[in-house]
């Protein structure tokens, strides 16, 4: 292998790794029978002439594990939080006492359980993608490199193995969410 071409596999393991993290994050928000505070990330907040998240204005706990509890800082944000996650199309019907706005997290039934599943498999498919075009990226530059044939191979073989390792990571993190989502 000559030292004229190296190929920069930090940098695609880094943005394969913003792909899984991505994908995390829209696994967060997907609501599944279990109170968690990042089901609350999506919400966006009108608070002080500007859309805030829900966790600048108020404190999320999760006390319970069919409850979650936002502890709103300012009184006068109190209304505009619980009608924030009222219209914010998770299913959550907010109790108000006080500062405190209450969120019990019903039971998910078996058609809704089945529907998150494929929700959770467009978002891992959408993570595969930006692996595959992560992958892409590198096999160009491989391509449009002046090196020799055993030298593209052997980057070639490098860069479809790190592929591999992250669609399996992908396909891990979509099992496990699918069968959390079912867990009844």
């Amino acid at each position: 292998m000559s030292d004229d071409f190296m190929l920069d596999t930090d940098d695609l393991e880094r943005r394969m790794e913003g792909a899984i993290a991505s994908l995390r994050t829209e696994f967060a928000s997907l609501r599944t029978g279990r109170a968690s505070a990042s089901m609350l990330e999506p919400v966006m907040v009108d608070a002080y002439g500007a859309m805030t998240p829900i966790n600048q204005v108020g404190t999320v706990n999760v006390p319970e594990p069919r409850m979650v509890t936002v502890n709103v800082w300012d009184k006068g944000l109190v209304n505009k939080v619980e009608k924030a996650i009222r219209e914010s199309g998770l299913g959550i019907n907010p109790q108000m006492n006080g500062t405190i706005i209450m969120l019990p997290i019903p039971e998910l039934n078996e058609e809704r359980r089945r529907e998150l599943t494929k929700v959770a498999g467009t978002y891992a498919e959408n993570a595969r993608v930006a692996v595959r075009n992560v992958r892409r990226d590198g096999m160009d530059q491989i391509k449009k490199a002046d090196t020799s044939e055993d030298d593209a191979k052997f980057w070639e073989g490098a860069v479809q193995e790190l592929t591999d390792t992250f669609i399996k990571r992908v396909d891990d993190q979509l099992e496990t969410k699918q069968e959390e989502i079912m867990q009844v």
